[in-house]
């Protein structure tokens, strides 16, 4: 029995999709502005950081 069988007997399995998804997407949409707003100077140094040491 493959597994695809098993997620069909499970009631409402597809809300788990959709809300993964909208969470998903609501945290990429977040950090896409975050970025797009953020100071430049602050971005550079945190691009930086790695290669300080």
């Amino acid at each position: 029995m493959k597994f695809i069988h098993y997620l069909e007997k499970i009631t409402g399995v597809d809300i788990y999709a959709l809300s993964s998804f909208t969470i998903f997407f609501s945290f990429f949409l977040l950090m896409a502005l975050w970025a797009w707003k953020a100071d430049k100077k602050m971005i550079d140094e945190i691009n930086r950081l790695p290669l300080d040491n």
